[in-house]
C-alpha cells in the first residue's frame, strides 16, 4: 500500500479524494488529530468506548482491551475525569492507546505522536516498531528525516502536493536534503548578487516529506 499526506485523510475514510483513487485491503485505523474522535464533557473511560465504537471495535473488545489501553495510556486518575481538561499530550496518549489496543491492519499516523512528552513518544515508537515486525501497515506522515530513516521502509517525498520521489528510506532522504541545500545556496547566492544557473531537479519550493 502506498499513501501520501494530501490522502492521509481520504485514506481513512474522513474526506473524498479530489482525484484518484486508493485502494486498501482491509480496515483502516487512523491517528489524525488530537482529540479527534473525542467528547470533551465526557470521561476518558467513557471515551475509550465512544471512540472505539468509532473505530468500530465490539463492546465486548473495547472490555477485553480496556486495561490495556488505561496502562498504556498512563494519565492516572484524569482517566475518570472530562477529556476537556486534558492536555494535548494525555489526549494523544489515550487516543493512540484506543487506536492501537486492539493490534490493527492498517495504522495512520499523521504527525500526532510529536505532541506527547520524549517518554511516551519511544513507548509509541516502540509499540510501533512491534506492530510492524507482526505484519501491520503503517502510513506515518513526519516531517522528522531521522525518524523516516528509522521507522520506513519506503517514502513517498511530497512538495506541495506533488509527488517528487518515491524510494527507499535512506535515497529519498538523501535526495531531499540535496534538494535543500541546493535551494539554499541558491537563495545565498541571490542575495549576493549572482545567480547560478538552477537546476533542472527539484527546483519547486520545499514544503513537506511524506513517509510510508
Amino acid at each position: 500500500m502506498t499513501g501520501v499526506q494530501t490522502c492521509a485523510l481520504p485514506i481513512s475514510g474522513v474526506y473524498r479524494p479530489t482525484k484518484g483513487e486508493v485502494s486498501v485491503s482491509s480496515k483502516v485505523d487512523a491517528l489524525l488529530e488530537v482529540g479527534a474522535g473525542f467528547h470533551g464533557e465526557l470521561t476518558g473511560r467513557e471515551n475509550i468506548y465512544l471512540n472505539g465504537s468509532i473505530l468500530g471495535r465490539s463492546r465486548r473488545q473495547i472490555d477485553e482491551s480496556l486495561d490495556w489501553i488505561i496502562e498504556f495510556a498512563d494519565i492516572g486518575d484524569f482517566i475518570d475525569e472530562p477529556v476537556k481538561v486534558y492536555s494535548s499530550g494525555m489526549t494523544v496518549r489515550l487516543g493512540f492507546a484506543t487506536a492501537v489496543a486492539i493490534k490493527p491492519t492498517i495504522l495512520i499516523v499523521d504527525e500526532i505522536i510529536a505532541v506527547g512528552d520524549e517518554e511516551f513518544q519511544r513507548k509509541c515508537f516502540d509499540l510501533m516498531r512491534e506492530l510492524r515486525d507482526k505484519g501491520t501497515t503503517i502510513a506515518l506522515v513526519t516531517h522528522s528525516l531521522s525518524l523516516a530513516t528509522e521507522m520506513c521502509d519506503e517514502i513517498v517525498w511530497l512538495d506541495h502536493g506533488r509527488v517528487q520521489m518515491v524510494g527507499s528510506a535512506d535515497k529519498v532522504v538523501s535526495a531531499y536534503l540535496t534538494a535543500v541545500n541546493e535551494k539554499e545556496a541558491r537563495k545565498r547566492s541571490e542575495e549576493a548578487g549572482e545567480f547560478p544557473e538552477r537546476s533542472e531537479e527539484h527546483t519547486s519550493e520545499l514544503q513537506s516529506l511524506v513517509i510510508i
